[in-house]
């Protein structure tokens, strides 16, 4: 059983992490703090294996909580779930030893992917003394993607529309899009792209995220950068 800390200070946020921890088997919750302080005294008295963590909280933040415990040695692992996207937090969270970055607002899919993953780690090494090769791969290559796997497409897509959507998309490397501006370029319909941007995210070729503002909220996507968009991935 994995033990979980989360660290957080918007209530509703807390909860919505509360709920999605619950779903996931093989995690038990010991306790949510408001702040850096709160979330010290539960680690010494709670034994802890993950924290998943704030940054912008009240008082301390949690970058800076997150280099005491690193020089600290404490022997845990944290995944920052926050709103901070600066590239300048990301670099200092992966110097810090993070083992994943969410970044708010997110859906369930992708909490998910981030405490699987973790867990899936955690089986490999556990009561291992050493690991193989293998092993290794397994761990530090999750981003790779095979430039030889052919992925079948879902009941409904096809190549040929997928690829002429992956070729408006490679224009937007580096800027983020939404469904409304591939639907527009391409002359699909926005209900189609959107399965197919849905698809492409499922496969980790895309990020997604949901903007909040006026009206309906809005899923923008930007290309993942640890991955290849190869059209011919795909069957």
């Amino acid at each position: 059983m994995i033990r979980v800390l989360i660290v957080e200070d918007d209530p509703m946020v807390a909860e919505l992490n509360r709920k999605y921890l619950n779903q996931l088997q093989g995690f038990q919750l010991i306790a949510t703090a408001a702040n850096t302080e709160e979330a010290h005294d539960w680690l010494n008295r709670a034994a802890i294996d993950l924290v998943l963590l704030d940054v912008y909280m009240p008082g301390e933040n949690g970058l800076q909580w997150l280099k005491e415990l690193r020089n600290r040695e404490d022997d845990l692992d944290v995944i920052l779930i926050t709103a901070a996207s600066e590239k300048e937090k990301i670099q200092q969270s992966l110097r810090l030893g993070v083992v994943d970055y969410l970044v708010k607002p997110f859906e369930f899919n992708r909490f998910q992917d981030a405490l699987l993953y973790y867990q899936k780690n955690t089986s490999i090494l556990k009561d291992k003394q050493k690991v193989n090769q293998g092993e290794l791969d397994q761990i530090f290559r999750k981003n790779e993607y095979p430039k030889d796997k052919n992925i079948p497409l879902p009941k409904g897509l096809t190549k040929n529309t997928l690829e002429h959507i992956i070729e408006v998309i490679k224009k937007k490397e580096g800027t983020a899009f939404s469904t409304d501006d591939i639907a527009q370029e391409t002359g699909i319909s926005r209900v189609s792209v959107r399965k197919y941007l849905k698809f492409l995210t499922s496969e980790d070729i895309l990020e997604e995220t949901l903007i909040y503002g006026v009206g309906r909220p809005v899923y923008q996507y930007h290309i993942n950068g640890s991955r290849a968009l190869h059209s011919t991935f795909y069957l």
